[in-house]
């Protein structure tokens, strides 16, 4: 059983996700931090070293496969980025035996759980003004339609609006439960 989230940037994919894995007693991967250990590098220096984003997705995509070749990845549930279904990543993705799942919220929700990082993914404190949250809503919703267009790719779509991190994972397992219980019945 692999499980993959995908969805837009802080929609919940890796608090969900690990969430998820607990309650289903599996591993929990965040690619993010795959791609990072793999190339030993942080992912926004690795994607300067590349000219496109289709380029740098494709060896990222290679942080993947090697994880998907390990045994503790065989039962698990995998944060995948916003592009998790498009180029090098959704190679990888089809090869393999998963259920994939994009999670979905209102963009005011996603605005409130915004994070920043620096060029070496370490967070970083940030108030956003007015004026900011105005033009990060319009980015969250421009990435909505952007990375929408891959989502139909995925076997489920789970909108999380209203919900807890807690109630946000109930929700997707039970929702994975009712597409094929076969998934995560032995768990």
């Amino acid at each position: 059983m692999r499980i993959f989230l995908t969805g837009v940037s802080c929609v919940g994919k890796t608090t969900i996700g690990n969430k998820m894995a607990k309650l289903l007693g599996v591993n929990f991967f965040d690619l993010d931090e795959e791609i990072e250990n793999f190339f030993n590098t942080s992912i926004e220096r690795l994607q300067h070293k590349f000219l496109t984003i289709c380029s740098f997705r494709n060896e990222a995509a290679k942080a993947l496969l090697d994880l998907l070749n390990r045994p503790e990845s065989k039962r698990c549930v995998v944060a995948l980025p916003p592009s998790g279904l498009m180029g090098g990543y959704l190679r990888v993705v089809k090869k393999v035996g998963c259920t994939t799942v994009v999670l979905t919220d209102k963009p005011e929700n996603i605005l409130d759980r915004i994070s920043f990082y620096d060029l070496d993914s370490r967070l970083i404190e940030k108030k956003l003004t007015p004026k900011e949250k105005k033009l990060y809503l319009k980015e969250i919703k421009k990435d909505i339609t952007y990375f929408g267009k891959s989502y139909h790719r995925a076997n489920l779509q789970v909108d999380i609006s209203g919900f807890d991190a807690e109630h946000a994972a109930s929700k997707v397992i039970e929702v994975i439960k009712k597409f094929d219980n076969t998934i995560i019945s032995d768990t």
